[in-house]
């Protein structure tokens, strides 16, 4: 990929009702494709044949098998990320956002287990697109972590480290009972995720 386009949407002409569901169709069967042959075993052929779409017709959206590539981990990284939003705006205070976005995430993840191996392939496929995933993901969690931090409901701490720090604990949470199980995250995880999260390691209050 010579460039990406760091942005929530990438530019492109405006499509007939038709036309955005031939697109979601397409990507909906990238999802799938790409989540299970890989990358580089999968074909344009591979992603019409699923979608049940004309080998042409792809073209008029996609110019490459990276490019679908591409839009389909943006439109992952949006659809879960507005989820997240829309669900932690019912919270009460910052940490039962953490906590309801923990949840969402887990729960949005179930119906899209290929989301673990499609991202995992990113960073061979495009460097730039892995790490616009993760920078793109954590600027979300640190606005909601400075502003925690700025009301005197979490400690100020740097809100970038915390963010990676509560992105690798959703990452592999998620990776070991949802993606390797395929179950819901016990109750039990949940709270003990919360009381680490929350309470820390050390029975006193020293770090």
């Amino acid at each position: 990929m010579s460039e990406i386009v760091l942005a929530e949407e990438s530019a492109q002409l405006p499509l007939t009702k038709k036309g955005q569901k031939t697109r979601q169709k397409l990507l909906q069967a990238a999802e799938e494709i790409f989540g299970t042959q890989g990358y580089f075993n999968a074909s344009v052929v591979d992603i019409t044949q699923k979608a049940n779409v004309a080998q042409g017709t792809f073209y008029n959206y996609f110019s490459s098998k990276q490019m679908i590539f591409e839009e389909l981990i943006k439109q992952l990284s949006s659809d879960f990320r507005k989820e997240i939003r829309m669900e932690a705006a019912k919270a009460t205070n910052a940490r039962e956002a953490q906590l309801i976005g923990f949840r969402t995430f887990f729960k949005w993840v179930k119906n899209h287990r290929n989301l673990y191996s499609i991202v995992q392939q990113a960073v061979l496929v495009d460097e730039q697109l892995y790490r616009w995933y993760y920078d793109r993901l954590a600027s979300g969690y640190v606005k909601g972590l400075q502003e925690a931090m700025a009301n005197g409901e979490f400690k100020e701490l740097d809100p970038e480290t915390v963010a990676y720090c509560l992105m690798g604990i959703s990452q592999f949470i998620g990776m070991r009972w949802v993606y390797w199980e395929d179950q819901e995250v016990p109750e039990r995880v949940l709270e003990d995720m919360a009381s680490l999260i929350f309470g820390g390691l050390s029975k006193t209050s020293k770090p």
